[in-house]
């Protein structure tokens, strides 16, 4: 068994998606019923004695500064290409860390907090199986062992959340692919996550972790914000009344 020594929360994006409500708050500081959606993350790490956390900053950092003061063993590292890299670039700006981590998007609601257990086998995934039909992406599996991976999503397969874990081998590993592709290579507008599952496939073995819905909520746009917190239906409201005019 493994054990999970520090995590890297991914928050430096600008969650256009989101606006106009991130045109003030960055996505991760938004309240989802009363509490941001990082504190979740944050207190769930804690919850499972996961201290030493990096967080990727870069989208109003300044917003980000107090939570060194509020958390402790929180760390924020400023990602210096956000505006113009995918997210491979915050992966990159910490990757002197990934070594026995968990990675994770800031943007998201963690409602169990087993789900960041800090023991694993090997490296991968938080996954929902996944009988409907769905749009994210979505991991086939063949003995415990990823196979495949669908960006256009599909149904009867394993829907990967933004929660995966790495040994230090593959830690070590994933820092030497990372920085072939954006130092190299110069393939900045790629997710971190195409590195092992599309870049590399062959030189990972990633399994996944079972999770069951409802476990973590993944909060894409404004529309899915105001299904789960009604406080936010004007926004939508909002919208609808825009695309009118």
């Amino acid at each position: 068994m493994h054990e999970v020594k520090r995590a890297i929360i991914v928050a430096a994006g600008m969650g256009k998606r989101m606006r106009p409500l991130t045109l003030e708050t960055p996505k991760p500081l938004i309240k989802v019923n009363g509490v941001r959606m990082i504190d979740t993350v944050i207190k769930g790490l804690h919850a499972n004695g996961i201290e030493e956390i990096y967080v990727v900053v870069g989208y109003m950092k300044e917003k980000f500064f107090s939570l060194e003061m509020e958390y402790p063993g929180v760390s924020l590292i400023e990602n210096p290409y956000y505006d113009s890299c995918n997210n491979i670039s915050s992966l990159y700006a910490a990757r002197e860390h990934i070594e026995e981590s968990v990675i994770l998007d800031a943007d998201q609601v963690i409602y169990n907090e087993k789900v960041l257990e800090k023991t694993f086998e090997r490296s991968g995934y938080n996954c929902v199986w996944s009988e409907r039909e769905t749009k994210e992406w979505l991991l086939t599996t063949k003995g415990g062992t990823v196979t495949g991976c669908s960006r256009t999503g599909g149904k009867g397969g394993w829907q990967l959340y933004s929660i995966s874990r790495w040994t230090m081998e593959d830690g070590r590993r994933l820092r030497r692919h990372l920085e072939t592709e954006f130092e190299k290579k110069r393939n900045t507008q790629i997710y971190w996550d195409d590195i092992a599952l599309f870049c590399y496939p062959e030189e990972y073995q990633l399994g996944i972790y079972k999770m069951e819905q409802g476990d973590v909520l993944e909060i894409d746009d404004v529309e899915e914000l105001a299904e789960t917190d009604k406080s936010y239906e004007k926004y939508v409201r909002q919208g609808e009344n825009d695309g009118k005019n």
